[in-house]
C-alpha cells in the first residue's frame, strides 16, 4: 500500500503497534467454501438428483465445513502464537543467563545488514539495552518470526465469515427456485471467483485481471472435476 512520507506520516506509521491482515484467512475461506459447495451441487447435479438434496447438502457444508475450517485455522494460529511466547521465553532467558552469548549474536546480526567499527557498537549497546527490542530482534532475525502476535479468534472469524459469504453462493440459485438453476450457480460462482481474485491483487503486484483469471481457473478446475465424478458414479450407479 502507498503511504506519505512527510515527519508526521512518519511518525505516525512507524513504531506504533503492528497490525495483524487477515488476507490471507479471508481468500483462504472465500475459495475454500465456493468450491466445496458448488463441488457438492455440481457432484449432486452430475449425479441426476433433487435439487432439494442440493440446497440441504449445501448448506450443511456452509455450516460445517465452514466451522471446521474456521477451527482449524484458530488451532494453527494459535499454536503460531504459542510458538512466539515460547520462543520470547526462551530469548528472555538467555538474555538473563548468558548476556554476553546474547550480545555476541546481536552484533553479528547487524553485522550481517552492513554495519561495522564504532557505529556497529553503538547500536549494539542501544539495541541490548531496550531488552524487548532485544527480543524482537532475535525473532525476527535468528527465528524468521514477527514480532507482532497473531489473533486466533479474528482470524477464524475472517475465515468462517468469508467461507460462509462464499459458499452461500452457489446454493441460492437452488434456495430461491430459480430457473435454470444449476446455469445460475456456475455463472455466480465463476463470478465469485473471479472477486475473490480482484481482492487478492489489492495486495499484489498482480494485475487485477490476472489474479482474477488465476483464481477462477484454479476453482473452476475443482468444480469441473466435482461435476464429472459426480456423473460418472451416476453411471455407474444406473
Amino acid at each position: 500500500m502507498e503511504h506519505g512520507h512527510s515527519f508526521e506520516e512518519i511518525q505516525n506509521r512507524i513504531g506504533q503497534p503492528g497490525s495483524i491482515n487477515h488476507l490471507k484467512d479471508i481468500v483462504f475461506g472465500g475459495i475454500d467454501g465456493a468450491v466445496t459447495t458448488f463441488a457438492i451441487v455440481a457432484g449432486v447435479q452430475g449425479a441426476g438428483l433433487s435439487p432439494a438434496i442440493i440446497v440441504i447438502l449445501g448448506i450443511a457444508n456452509v455450516f460445517a465445513d465452514g466451522f471446521s475450517m474456521a477451527m482449524g485455522n484458530y488451532l494453527g494460529t494459535k499454536s503460531e502464537r504459542d510458538d512466539i511466547a515460547r520462543i520470547r521465553e526462551i530469548e528472555s532467558r538467555h538474555i538473563r543467563d548468558v548476556p554476553e552469548g546474547e550480545t555476541n549474536e546481536i552484533r553479528r546480526i547487524l553485522q550481517l545488514k552492513g554495519l561495522e567499527g564504532q557505529t556497529l557498537d553503538d547500536a549494539t549497546l542501544a539495541i541490548t539495552r531496550n531488552k524487548e527490542a532485544w527480543i524482537d530482534m532475535m525473532l525476527v532475525d535468528e527465528y524468521g518470526k514477527s514480532p507482532v502476535n497473531p489473533e486466533p479468534v479474528r482470524s477464524a472469524g475472517a475465515t468462517f465469515l468469508s467461507f460462509f459469504v462464499c459458499g452461500l453462493v452457489p446454493v441460492l440459485p437452488f434456495l430461491v427456485g430459480m430457473d435454470e438453476a444449476f446455469l445460475a450457480a456456475t455463472i455466480a460462482t465463476t463470478c465469485t471467483f473471479f472477486a475473490i481474485g480482484m481482492l487478492k491483487s489489492v495486495w499484489s503486484l498482480a494485475s487485477w485481471w490476472r489474479s482474477g483469471l488465476e483464481t477462477t481457473l484454479i476453482g473452476s478446475a475443482a468444480a469441473g472435476i466435482a461435476y464429472a465424478a459426480g456423473y460418472a458414479m451416476s453411471k455407474f450407479a444406473n
